[in-house]
């Protein structure tokens, strides 16, 4: 983990260097400008958590989390401008963080949009809420809504009150200790290579844009390209099947998307300002909530001794949400294969 109160510096931070192309970011100051706004945003938002109530402590969370994310992101794409072994332990320990932060916000997400669904498919069901407001009447997809409502809930909450607890106790410990330490040094002092002044950042963002492009290229687009061509449902439904296998190269995209963004702005460019990236990016969010929703049903459904209707209830659940999964893969390629459109700005 990084030494608090010290930053392993390969050379001193350089003051002279190559001359860049005009109009290109130097990295030796953008990039040392951008990590250090995010590491001034990490310490905000931690110190808002701090200050919160438990109701009033999801925002600053989600605050934490994004500046960790683009500090990592940063490191990542750039960093053979930084001192290796430091940008590396302080990735590491920051995708830890952010990690074990998400898992309490994606449990109360994907219990939301389960039993919104189950409201959603089952017949006379009400507007969104949680399963003890599902009607409990005979016949249909009710009963056993009902049922799968109560299991799916107990379960998910279950798992979003261990996530907390272990959140808290992530917070509390001397690991995030020394990765704040971390970050509180970065706000200061960025450790630049020697040379780093010399580099423009473009080369390093364009890599990262061809490895998008790539896997772009390795995804089943022709597929997606058909509305409810139901693949996501047929890989779920095969004895050997393994849902999570198929849909790991969208993930994959979806996170090269976000390192993309992240290297945009750190080139300078406003968040949004190519719309086409950001509705891709959109997509393959519902891509992953409903894939991870999907999972979730499937493991309720291997529950010991559970009725036959409640069984059938989160068998439809669970094709309900690989629909949502080939919708989003729709969604996703009709907005990468249109051209780039840019938003418009004002001066």
């Amino acid at each position: 983990m990084p030494v608090a109160g010290k930053v392993p510096v390969a050379g001193e931070v350089p003051v002279a260097g190559k001359v860049p192309v005009a109009g290109e970011p130097v990295a030796g100051e953008a990039l040392a400008r951008y990590l250090r706004e995010q590491a001034t945003e990490f310490l905000r938002a931690l110190r808002q958590h701090r200050e919160s109530s438990t109701e009033e402590a999801a925002e600053p969370a989600l605050a934490l989390r994004a500046a960790a994310r683009r500090i990592s992101g940063a490191l990542h794409t750039f960093r053979p401008l930084l001192d290796a072994d430091w940008s590396d332990e302080l990735r590491t320990e920051l995708a830890w963080l952010s990690g074990t932060l998400a898992r309490e916000h994606a449990y109360a997400s994907r219990l939301d949009r389960l039993i919104g669904a189950l409201h959603r498919l089952s017949p006379s069901g009400p507007g969104p809420g949680r399963s003890g407001s599902v009607p409990a009447q005979h016949g249909g997809l009710t009963v056993g809504a009902a049922k799968a409502g109560a299991l799916i809930e107990r379960q998910l909450t279950l798992a979003r009150t261990r996530a907390h607890s272990t959140a808290l106790q992530a917070l509390g410990s001397s690991r995030f200790h020394a990765v704040a330490d971390g970050v509180a040094v970065l706000a200061s002092e960025v450790p630049l290579r020697r040379d780093a002044s010399g580099h423009p950042l473009a080369p390093f963002a364009a890599d990262v844009e061809a490895r998008l492009g790539e896997a772009v290229a390795a995804l089943p687009l022709v597929r997606a390209g058909h509305p409810y061509n139901a693949e996501a449902l047929l890989h779920g439904l095969g004895a050997d099947a393994a849902p999570e296998s198929q849909d790991a190269p969208w993930h994959q995209v979806r996170l090269l998307l976000r390192l993309h963004r992240y290297a945009q702005e750190t080139n300078g460019t406003e968040p949004g300002h190519d719309l086409r990236l950001l509705g891709a990016g959109q997509a393959l969010d519902r891509h992953r909530d409903a894939s991870g929703a999907a999972t979730a049903a499937a493991s309720a459904a291997r529950t010991p001794r559970i009725a036959p209707a409640t069984a059938y209830a989160l068998g439809v659940l669970h094709a309900d949400q690989r629909h949502e999964v080939e919708a989003a893969r729709f969604a996703f390629q009709a907005v990468w294969r249109r051209a780039p459109d840019r938003a418009v700005t004002t001066p």
